[in-house]
């Protein structure tokens, strides 16, 4: 299988560390892009980047590598870029897999689907990181980490995310899968309760929902069972 790991918010291609190994060990091909401003590519924050720069650096990127039947993962708020990249290239696409992750709306930006005590709490506190808004980063306790090790390892590469990519949207036309086949990972211990909305849009669309015993960051709290379950 051809697997296509995005991260989500704060995160960058490094959440994808322990969980890459395994599946290449299986016999998988495994790539995994980074969003400009973020992680990897955070040296590229702008200003300018919005939900929809994403998309088209994914649709970028899948084109490049000559995709054509890639499983496409998306993290968190990584459930909003690939669902966009979903509608523009269904054709180099297999599978799309949610992982704890955002179920976006066409024309809602992302903001709106957060409870509305936790964007105020979080739009407060945006900072200016070298001359661009951004949310500041959350310590990896409010990723349902506890694990000392992969605590420090989530500290340590966490970075601000863009203010815009939140307060703008994508549009596209039918359910946000594109018809493609699609299943949802809930982290269930903890909860990530910011995501409570879209794990109900989940489960209303009719997608397959899977459970995996730990927090938000999956891949790095239990890397094994999250292989399994992306090759199921």
């Amino acid at each position: 299988m051809n697997f296509t790991l995005l991260h989500g918010a704060w995160h960058g291609a490094w959440c994808w560390d322990f969980v890459t190994p395994l599946l290449r060990e299986r016999g998988h091909r495994v790539s995994r892009p980074v969003l400009s401003g973020l992680g990897e590519n955070a040296h590229f924050l702008s200003s300018e980047i919005t939900l929809q720069t994403w998309v088209d650096e994914l649709v970028a990127y899948l084109e490049a590598e000559n995709m054509t039947d890639t499983v496409l993962v998306g993290h968190s708020f990584g459930g909003n870029v690939i669902t966009g990249a979903a509608a523009r290239v269904p054709d180099r696409i297999a599978k799309l897999i949610y992982l704890d992750a955002m179920v976006p709306q066409s024309g809602v930006a992302p903001c709106e689907t957060v409870p509305p005590k936790v964007w105020a709490e979080r739009r407060a506190g945006v900072i200016d990181h070298v001359g661009v808004p951004c949310l500041p980063c959350p310590p990896a306790a409010a990723f349902g980490i506890s694990d000392a090790k992969q605590v420090e390892f989530i500290d340590r590469h966490l970075t601000p995310h863009p203010l815009r990519t939140y307060e703008t949207a994508i549009e596209f036309d039918g359910d946000p899968n594109a018809g493609l086949d699609v299943a949802y990972i809930m982290a269930t211990a903890p909860v990530y309760s910011s995501l409570a909305a879209h794990r109900e849009r989940a489960k209303e669309l009719g997608w397959p929902i899977h459970e995996i015993a730990c927090g938000h960051d999956a891949m790095i709290a239990k890397p094994k069972d999250l292989a399994d379950l992306l090759e199921g």
